[in-house]
Order: C-alpha cells, then structure tokens, then sequence
C-alpha cells in the first residue's frame, strides 16, 4: 500500500511537466470541463472584466476633443491612441512607445507575474467572463456538461447546442464589429451596417471570417489558445525567479497530503501512518487532496505542482481553496499570492538587480519617448527639388530651379500654409504652392526658386525655407538648389 502511495505521489511531484492536462496519452484533445468558480477573487474579477468590457464596446464611441479615442487603421495609415493622431512619419515614436509598453509588461511579470493574464488579458475575459457564464447558463455546471456531451443526441441536447453555439457566433460577430471600429473609425462601421450589403460585399466576407475565427477560438480552441498560441505564457518562463509574485501553493503547509477519510481513519486507530506510506516522525498537512483546485482550474493543471506554463493566474483555484479550509477549520491562504522565497520563509527582494535594470532601461525609453512627443510638431514638410531636372537659365545672371512641397498636417484642424525663402534672399514663384491644408490630411504642390548667380555657391547651394502659419513660423527647412560649375 505505501508503495503505491509513494508512487502515485512521484508522479504528481515530478513527472506532471511531461504532458498537458488537455492532451490523452493517445494524443487525443482532453476537454476541460472547469466547475464553476465562486468567492471574493472571482468577484473581484468579475468586477474588473465589467469596466474592461464596458471600455471595449464603448471606447470608438469615446472622443478626446472630438477626435478618436482610439483608431488603428492599418489600411490608410492613420493611427489615433488616446485623441492624439500619428502618422507614418511618426513611426519612431510608435517604435519607442511600444518598447516602452512591452519592457513595462516585461517589468510588470518579473514583480508581479501574470497577473496581466488572469485580470486584463483579452481572451480570459471573453472566455471566463462572457461564453464559460453562457454555457454555465445554457448547460450547467462542469457535471451537467459532461452528461450532456456523453448523452443521446435528443431533443433537448440539440436545443442547448444550438441555442448555445447560435448565442456564441452571436457575440463572436459582435466582437468582431467592434474591433472593425477600432480599425475604420465608428463612422465608416456605421456606412458598413446601414447600406445594402450588395455596396460591401468585400467588408461582409471579411466580417464573416473574423466571426468564424472568434467563435472557433471561444467554442472550441479555449484554453488551446493559451497553450499553443500566446507567446506570453513562454516568455514568463524567462522573466520570473524565485521573488516574482504568482499564484503559488504552500507546499510547506501543505504538505504531507491527506484526505478526510484517511485522517479519520488513523485518528480513530483503524489505520497507521505506516498504512498510509508515512513514516512515524511526520505530519499531516493542511491540504486534504480534495482537487477542488484542479476541478475548477480552466486549464485542468494542479497548481499543487508548481509554477507551470500553462497558468494563467486567473485564481479560480485560490477560491476554491479558501472554501475548503473554512469548512475544515483550516486559515484560508493555502494558495494565494505569494513567491517562492515567501513560501520557504526567506525574505522576497523586490529591488533586486533585474529589475533594476528593467526598471532603468524602461525609464530611460519613456524618458525618450516623452520628449519625442513634446517637440514632435504639428505639421511636418519636405521640400525635394524636382528629380530628373537640371537649373534653368533665365538670364546672363540668373538661374531657376523647380522644387515640390509636401506638407502634411498630423492636427484635426485645418492650418493656413505659407512658405518663405529666408536664404539666400532669392525671388520664390508659387507654380501651384500649398496654400492650407486640411486636418489629418497632406497637400502638394510646386514653386519655383530664382537666385542670382552671384548668390550661388559652386554646383549646389543651400537654402533655407520658413513654413508659417499665419505670423507663427512652425518649420524651418532646407534644401539644395543646382547651379553651374564656376
């Protein structure tokens, strides 16, 4: 008997890292079936994914002086995050911001681990929050489920699927709409839903696909997803140690692992520790093997094992815990948040040298990135002479080159446009020059620039434009101007 025991728990302890709870060993997909979760993590997290799903289906509709809270339109190149608006152009301020982002996120998992995926991650809010409570609905809790799958294909099993499935494309393809605002802006989305579809047959296709391929991932791929798709779950592996912040269980509490029944027996002198594969000189743990903890994890892992890939800290099992230890007089906390350090009794040191270096080269890309943004100007210009051309002669004295303008306005208000030659003191004559220039909108246009050969300086000479608006000069550019050879 205690070989058996001893057996069973080397397997638990050290072999459960050579295959995933969702994969048979056939190589067959294990279905998980979570019970469902329920205590203060759980609501606290119930709170949190309401304001996340309010700000999802509200934010194209939320404007910052009238402009977009945010637009990520990849097809026509514009780009608005939090009402200020950016542009190709811009694309090394995107560079530092998202640097910025993914080194804090970097920053943020080496303290606190993946808080981020249990609490703010996208596909554990729509599935924990939004379909599993539709199926918990629909079909019950993980018990209800599994007798559901496994009965006949009756009447009232195929009421529930696909009363089910048809709610779940429902939300998929409402999903999908809202983030086709994100991307084309509300007003176009707008255009999309109440012309004839015959006028957006391109935009219908593409909706329909985006729809198959949210619902497949909530319906069906699940906790897949996580495993197999989200690289964040790998990257953690790198940035946690022994002071990070996880969901973790107390295995020096915890430890050694007997049921109710056992205790009872060996209480009641019907069993001996020896029975039990225990030696005479240890203890009982808290833990009483119950698996609450892995019935109602939606990954199917035992957190008793560790720290493991496949966790997203979503503290379902925390909950789960917290409700056995009340029932068995027990304090709560045989898993929580804590470190490993925490848990061996050391002492956890937060500042230690990664993350102060995370931490200095984050302040110095945002540093970057502030002062970009701050100097960053309104209008950006460039003025090329035109290719292909050589100077023209106007006279013994003389001499002309033809230049083109582009200025692009990155401001939601349109702005009046004037250029000056400022040196050298040269005549400029507009060929179609930009005059003004509409917001979030670029102009072009041509000009013509004469200088006397007494201001040229051998074959290309600089000159030095002033772009104004109004009295206000916003830009100083230059550029080249061709002459003859001395």
């Amino acid at each position: 008997m205690a070989s058996g025991l001893e057996e069973k728990r080397r397997i638990d302890k050290k072999q459960f890292r050579d295959h995933l709870a969702t994969v048979s060993q056939e190589g067959n997909r294990n279905w998980i079936y979570p019970k469902k979760p329920d205590g203060r993590f759980y609501n606290a997290r119930s709170v949190v994914a309401v304001l996340l799903l309010i700000f999802f289906f509200s934010g194209p509709f939320i404007t910052i002086g009238g402009n977009p809270l945010l637009l990520v339109n990849i097809l026509e190149r514009k780009f608005v995050i939090f009402g200020v608006a950016f542009w190709p152009q811009d694309l090394h301020l995107l560079v530092f911001g998202m640097l910025s982002f993914i080194l804090f996120i970097v920053l943020f998992t080496a303290v606190f681990g993946r808080l981020f995926c249990g609490w703010a991650c996208p596909q554990t809010i729509f599935m924990e929050m939004v379909f599993r409570r539709i199926e918990y609905w629909i079909e019950g809790d993980a018990a209800a489920q599994i007798r559901l799958n496994k009965g006949p294909w009756n009447f009232e099993k195929i009421r529930k699927k696909v009363f089910k499935h048809s709610i779940f494309y429902g939300m998929a393809f409402l999903i999908s709409n809202m983030f086709l605002a994100y991307i084309i802006g509300k007003d176009q989305l707008f255009e999309i839903i109440t012309d004839p579809p015959s006028e957006h047959v391109a935009g219908l296709s593409i909706m329909i696909i985006f729809s198959g391929v949210f619902y497949g991932v909530f319906a069906f791929m699940r906790e897949q997803v996580c495993h197999f798709v989200c690289p964040y779950g790998r990257m953690q592996s790198v940035m946690l140690d022994n002071n990070s912040i996880n969901v973790m269980y107390d295995y020096v509490r915890g430890e050694e692992r007997v049921t109710v029944k056992d205790r009872h027996q060996v209480r009641e002198g019907k069993a001996t520790l020896a029975d039990l594969g225990f030696t005479e000189n240890q203890a009982f743990g808290d833990c009483i093997d119950c698996y609450q903890c892995v019935k109602v994890c939606p990954m199917g892992i035992d957190i008793r094992n560790g720290t493991q890939l496949e966790c997203v800290h979503c503290t379902a099992c925390i909950d789960a815990c917290d409700t056995v230890m009340d029932k068995i007089d027990k304090p709560r906390g045989l898993i929580r948040y804590s470190s490993e350090n925490l848990i061996k009794g050391t002492d956890r040191k937060i500042w230690n040298p990664r993350v102060m270096g995370y931490s200095a080269v984050l302040v110095l890309l945002f540093s970057i990135f502030t002062y970009l943004m701050a100097t960053r100007p309104d209008t950006e210009t460039t003025i090329l002479r035109e290719p292909g051309t050589l100077y023209q002669k106007i006279s013994e004295v003389q001499y002309s080159n033809i230049y083109n303008v582009t200025v692009l306005n990155k401001t939601f208000e349109p702005i009046d446009i004037e250029i000056r030659l400022e040196s050298p003191q040269g005549e400029l004559v507009s060929l179609g020059n930009v005059s003004s220039v509409g917001s979030q909108n670029s102009a072009e246009g041509r000009f013509l620039v004469k200088l006397n050969q007494d201001q040229l300086d051998g074959l290309s000479t600089e000159l030095i434009f002033g772009v104004y608006s109004g009295n206000d000069k916003i830009e100083t550019i230059t550029s080249g101007f061709l002459g003859p050879a001395n």
